[in-house]
């Protein structure tokens, strides 16, 4: 399993957040299921250009949240019986739609140009 996991040095949120935010999505997607393993901290800091302590943060509260699980030589993987994430696939792409209108419309896109983006990236 490859993850697909960027940062976006523009966005104000902090690296780890915007870490957290996306694998809690694929888990709640279901892209990354239960006993599913994480790439190790040093793995993805490197791909990621972090520092290991933002990978570790990110797992750290990951797992407070129950959606993580790690141990000592067996790595970090997705939770199998922790609490799963109650939003829907329909809530889910709600909130990232949320979000990418709430960047354009902070870049100064009004609400007419947004539209014939997503329209054009649905063609």
């Amino acid at each position: 399993m490859t993850l697909v996991l960027s940062l976006d040095p523009g966005d104000p949120t902090p690296p780890y957040e915007q870490l957290r935010r996306q694998l809690a999505d694929l888990i709640a997607a279901g892209q990354l299921r239960p006993d599913d393993r994480l790439p190790p901290l040093r793995q993805l800091a490197g791909d990621l250009g972090v520092a290991v302590g933002t990978v570790a943060r990110t797992y750290r509260e990951l797992e407070q949240e129950g959606l993580l699980t790690s141990r000592r030589g067996g790595g970090t993987r997705v939770a199998s019986g922790g609490r799963v994430p109650t939003r829907d696939r329909r809530q889910l792409l709600g909130g990232m739609v949320a979000e990418l209108v709430t960047r354009a419309r902070g870049l100064g896109f009004t609400d007419e140009e947004i539209v014939v983006a997503l329209d054009r990236q649905l063609r």
